[in-house]
């Protein structure tokens, strides 16, 4: 085969290569432009700055071919790149899982960086110039920084402010008093449903989880207390490590409840992982629907993984259209609800090889299980996810 001529001052030229590589040892010719064993330019000439440059140039433009022809295909070629992938012919593509995460993480850190500067924009825009006026609070209660008044208030209102808020602060106190004050367990009882720790380990396990929660959600909000130690001893509970953490998740559902939109952000973020742990279920539901099909359960996880892959490229290619667009993700959600059918489709058809009739019946079965067991994961991605946040 006959080499492309390339310059005399190239560290590609002839005079410049050895007869050894320099990263690993190997032997070479000098009619070897690259290390048969580790793939390395074969070159003696020092490394200069313009060398540097068209090497990081040419790495932008030309970027990794696999990644390429693993772009094209996958946008064009439902079904055919993973046919070709299981069939061998692997050199053209990217690792499917790896093509995922890689298309997946990058499509979170670009949406985060529109959200970021979203966010930012908005509380620049909200800002007003009116006065405030500091308020004067106790360690009983929590103290806002600032209260937004119109200009003509005086003296005489801020001092009625800070009345009205020390006799809220006073009533507070006497409740929470009241209420730790109280020695019979059983007395604990006026304003939630009361039950000993006693009674609750004589229930089931789910019903004992679920009461209890709701005890500690009730005491939360009818005393305000923070503290897990203050409010178990209130309850005259034990300090277990259960105990303590499902109290703590008071807070959390105060910061969900308080800003809903921070949560589902943070939600959004780990998708990545919820599809990447679901993809294995689902394969095996394919597995088993193909079951007269030669391929093993590798075979079907990889055709997965490169319907996910596409999901992200869509998301990624519309992206910079919706931020500009009101109510984002209108773009995404209109063509995966309208292309996305079609695509999934014409992959069963590809990969398969069954006939129309065949595959229309399993592309429905599949969306009913799709539906019915995405379900079933979201909830417990959800709890996990508010659990852990």
């Amino acid at each position: 085969m006959k080499e492309t001529p390339v310059k005399s001052n190239s560290r590609k030229a002839m005079q410049y290569r050895g007869v050894e590589c320099l990263n690993c040892g190997h032997p070479l010719d000098l009619s070897d432009r690259f290390c048969a064993y580790c793939g390395q330019l074969n070159t003696t000439k020092r490394l200069t700055l313009v060398d540097f440059f068209n090497e990081f140039m040419l790495s932008v433009f030309t970027y990794d071919s696999r990644f390429r022809h693993t772009l094209k295909d996958l946008l064009f070629k439902p079904g055919t790149i993973t046919r070709y992938y299981v069939d061998g012919k692997r050199f053209h593509y990217a690792n499917p899982f790896r093509f995922f995460l890689s298309a997946s993480i990058f499509y979170f850190i670009i949406i985060g960086i529109v959200s970021f500067f979203e966010q930012d924009g908005a509380e620049f825009s909200t800002s007003t110039n009116k006065p405030m006026i500091q308020i004067k609070t106790t360690d009983s209660l929590p103290k806002p920084d600032r209260v937004e008044l119109p200009s003509i208030v005086g003296q005489e209102a801020e001092d009625r402010l800070n009345a009205d808020i020390q006799k809220a602060v006073e009533e507070r106190n006497q409740n929470t008093s009241a209420a730790r004050n109280k020695d019979d367990s059983t007395q604990v009882n006026d304003p939630y449903d009361y039950i000993a720790e006693k009674d609750i380990d004589t229930l089931s396990n789910i019903n004992a989880i679920v009461r209890k929660i709701e005890l500690f959600r009730d005491f939360y909000k009818e005393t305000e207390i923070e503290n897990p130690v203050e409010a178990l001893d209130s309850l005259k509970y034990e300090h277990t490590r259960m105990n303590t953490w499902m109290y703590e998740k008071n807070d959390t559902i105060e910061r969900i409840q308080k800003n809903p939109v921070r949560f589902a952000q943070y939600m959004l973020s780990k998708t990545p992982f919820f599809i990447f742990f679901f993809a294995p279920f689902f394969a095996l539901i394919f597995w088993i629907i193909y079951s007269k099909k030669k391929f093993n359960y590798m075979e079907h996880l990889v055709f997965i993984f490169h319907i996910f892959s596409w999901v992200f490229l869509i998301l990624l290619l519309c992206l910079p259209i919706d931020s500009f667009l009101p109510g984002g993700g209108m773009l995404a959600a209109i063509l995966l609800t309208l292309v996305g059918p079609f695509y999934f489709y014409k992959a069963l058809r590809n990969f398969y090889k069954q006939n129309r009739f065949i595959t229309i019946i399993k592309f429905v079965f599949l969306n009913v299980v799709f539906f019915i067991s995405t379900s079933i994961f979201a909830v417990i991605f959800f709890a996990l996810t508010a659990a852990f946040y």
